[in-house]
């Protein structure tokens, strides 16, 4: 009797302890604070203020500082048919960027989209200076700021030794009562997982009329890497700059009313109505088609059946060209 009553003992302390311990771990699910996302990358981390940074997008601007941290890159096009780049950074930010460079007019329209965005660049045109200010962007431009914020890096040729230090600028700039600088509200794009059929893409090569780039699917770091000119596209932090999603978006490039110092003229690249554009993601491309009514409408992504496409989070770069992508299996 002894011994049944000191097993029925035994049990009751098993079962009241491993109810205390499902209770504990139920409580420390429960209790568990939700990862927050940025809405950019759709990667676990913050959404401070929006920051876009003009970048120049040259040979001899590279290597670049600071944009392997961007959450977002856009690859524009601009006079002589060169590129010029815009980083957008949310989740994190770099202690220098850089070279940075001049706004132009297609910036507006594009970045409308992620609302009133903080805005760095070197200089406009005084043609284009007023356009600037009447848009919903917060100029934070070296031509508000000091050599202290803007320096220059002995070590590079100008016009392409402009470095920002992003921390000041936005520290400088929030001091300021008037200043309005959002952070994420919507999601530019929808995360999630790849649609089953699709088209293996080892290697896509795009271009404009005097730049080129070319993305190359590796399967051990399941990335895309990038190549400018022919050559690995490596920060000047030396990592092989890479896409997890990168986008081919089809678009209009026309003359604008301005143009640089030089004479030459700048283009105009639209990016409100439709068109087509390729995605990468996983080693295999996608045909999609682009949305976007209005400046402020945030871009709509659709697949071949008309439904939203999914990106990977991750790096995510947009390459904005009128040039039809070459992909190779």
């Amino acid at each position: 009797m002894k011994i049944i009553k000191r097993s029925l003992l035994v049990l009751s302390i098993t079962v009241v302890l491993a109810s205390l311990f499902s209770f504990t771990n139920i409580t420390e699910v429960i209790d568990k604070p939700e990862v927050e996302n940025n809405l950019i990358n759709g990667m676990p981390g913050e959404n401070n203020q929006i920051l876009v940074v003009k970048i120049d997008d040259t040979k001899v601007a590279h290597p670049q500082i600071g944009i392997e941290l961007a959450d977002a890159i856009y690859v524009e096009q601009v006079e002589s048919g060169l590129t010029r780049l815009a980083a957008i950074f949310s989740s994190k930010l770099p202690p220098l960027i850089g070279p940075v460079r001049s706004a132009r007019i297609s910036d507006i329209e594009l970045l409308a989209q992620y609302g009133r965005v903080g805005f760095a660049y070197s200089g406009a045109q005084s043609k284009l200076r007023p356009v600037l200010a009447a848009a919903n962007l917060e100029n934070l431009s070296a031509e508000r700021n000091p050599p202290s914020i803007y320096g220059k890096d002995p070590n590079r040729p100008g016009p392409v030794n402009m470095i920002l230090k992003p921390d000041l600028l936005l520290e400088r700039a929030n001091a300021r009562e008037e200043t309005v600088i959002d952070r994420p509200t919507k999601a530019p794009w929808v995360f999630g997982d790849a649609k089953e059929s699709q088209s293996i893409a080892s290697i896509v090569k795009i271009k404009w009329p005097n730049a080129r780039y070319e993305l190359r699917w590796n399967a051990d770091l399941e990335k895309y890497l990038i190549y400018f000119a022919d050559q690995p596209n490596l920060a000047a932090s030396g990592e092989h700059l890479y896409a997890d999603t990168a986008i081919i978006q089809l678009v209009s490039i026309t003359p604008s009313i301005y143009g640089d110092k030089f004479g030459g003229v700048t283009p105009f690249t639209k990016t409100t109505g439709t068109g087509k554009a390729l995605m990468l993601r996983d080693g295999f491309s996608y045909e999609l088609t682009w949305k976007r009514e209005s400046e402020e409408d945030v871009t709509t992504w659709l697949d071949d059946e008309g439904k939203i496409a999914n990106f990977k989070p991750g790096r995510i770069w947009v390459f904005l060209t009128d040039q039809q992508p070459v992909v190779t299996p």
